[in-house]
């Protein structure tokens, strides 16, 4: 018996978030890897959530573990740039260590902010190991109409 394959029939049922995802994830396996054998030291990209109301963007980071002083803020020529570092924790007792999973090292993101973003505004905090910047928006002109008079 003969079954017609069509090569890409499961794809079309995979969602975007699913395949954003898994870009995601190779793309973060790619660079730790190349980090690795560069440097031979290790990266992680924290993931990042962003998002809009009427009034603010709020970026949300997850940096569990992470101290204030590990993470600095800058926002320069409309970029909104997170750097910091999550330590390698030191061992003190002699005990080897047979697995390490969590990532460590350097990490940079950023994000480049629209116009209606007041700088002067942004306030930052970090709790139970999220990040959260807050980004006001600045007042918006409403559109009026001009009435237009008759000569």
């Amino acid at each position: 018996m003969l079954t017609l394959f069509v090569p890409f029939t499961g794809f079309s049922r995979l969602s975007p978030r699913t395949l954003a995802r898994a870009s995601d994830k190779a793309f973060v396996a790619r660079a730790r890897t190349e980090t690795r054998a560069e440097t031979g030291a290790e990266t992680f990209l924290p993931a990042v959530d962003v998002v809009e109301d009427k009034a603010t963007f709020v970026v949300r980071a997850e940096l569990p573990g992470m101290k204030v002083e590990d993470v600095a803020i800058v926002v320069e020529n409309g970029v909104l740039t997170l750097r910091g570092e999550r330590k390698l924790e030191k061992q003190e007792d002699k005990d080897a260590r047979c697995r390490i999973e969590r990532s460590y090292g350097t990490f940079v993101r950023s994000f480049s902010l629209p116009d209606t973003v007041d700088a002067e505004k942004i306030q930052a905090s970090l709790s139970d190991g999220i990040l959260t910047v807050c980004l006001s928006k600045k007042p918006t002109s409403r559109p009026r109409k001009i009435e237009i008079k008759a000569s």
